[in-house]
């Protein structure tokens, strides 16, 4: 199936490493121009180099960007809009934020996760929209968590901003529609990442157990009987901001293999 993504521009917050870098080197391999971001300009220019290694596309640059800084995100679209022409997908992603219960968060801890989990998202596509509309449409994805389907325990900053992530969601792709913009939510369930192995040493360390027998445990609740591999997530992060889909928007989707039992 040809996605149509050759010489599409498109920006990928978050994405020097983890999901955020398998996405964007998936469109790299599809032939967009991809625009990378973080806050790490020495991981961002290993990875810029390494997709361009791996993918054989040229056409794979960044910028240093906190996405905590509006005015920084005004700044990071700019750019990616002068380098690489209108842009065509905008893929919303960020760090997890601290795990822990109702009682060991304070403010400080409510508002970092707010501007970095949901005011980010809403900061990006904020800027993105002007030039989505003069061309003629688009596709935003927003990367969330399994936890947009049923909370994870002792991840109650992510169980909530996440949440929020699919009512912006929802509630955008009744407005963007007639612009033919198209706006989705997509989930990890276990996906191997840097993440995902520090959320597992949290638990291990809680409950005294190793990472070993934390992985084993997790498992044993994944049908697919695996953790997920980055790639597997990004080839359907990446369909969904294709030009295969035309008709999919204001939709939540996991990549669990199974794992979530909500319907």
């Amino acid at each position: 199936m040809d996605l149509g993504l050759k010489d599409k521009s498109v920006l990928v917050l978050a994405s020097s490493k983890g999901l955020g870098r398998a996405t964007a080197s998936q469109f790299a391999m599809e032939g967009a121009r991809v625009f990378l971001s973080s806050r790490d300009e020495s991981q961002l220019s290993q990875t810029a180099a390494a997709i361009r290694e791996e993918t054989g596309n040229p056409d794979v640059t960044y910028s240093v960007c906190d996405i905590t800084d509006g005015d920084a995100i005004k700044q990071l679209v700019s750019k990616a809009v002068r380098e690489q022409g209108p842009m065509d997908v905008l893929v919303n992603n960020a760090g997890g934020p601290p795990a822990g219960t109702f009682d060991d968060m304070k403010d400080v801890d409510w508002q970092g996760a707010f501007e970095l989990n949901l005011l980010s998202f809403v900061r990006a596509i904020r800027e993105t929209l002007p030039y989505m509309r003069q061309q003629g449409g688009g596709h935003i994805l927003n990367f969330a968590s399994s936890s947009i389907k049923e909370p994870i325990d002792n991840l109650i900053l992510s169980n909530t901003f996440r949440a929020g992530i699919t009512g912006l969601s929802k509630s955008l792709s009744q407005e963007l529609a007639a612009d033919n913009i198209l706006i989705n939510t997509i989930g990890p369930g276990r996906i191997g990442t840097d993440r995902v192995d520090h959320l597992d040493a949290v638990k291990a360390e809680k409950l005294n157990e190793s990472l070993a027998e934390v992985k084993q445990e997790a498992e044993k609740q994944i049908p697919a009987g695996r953790y997920g591999e980055p790639v597997e997530f990004a080839k359907t992060a990446v369909f969904l901001c294709s030009q295969a889909n035309t008709y999919i928007t204001g939709q939540s989707l996991l990549v669990d293999g199974g794992m979530i039992k909500a319907l």
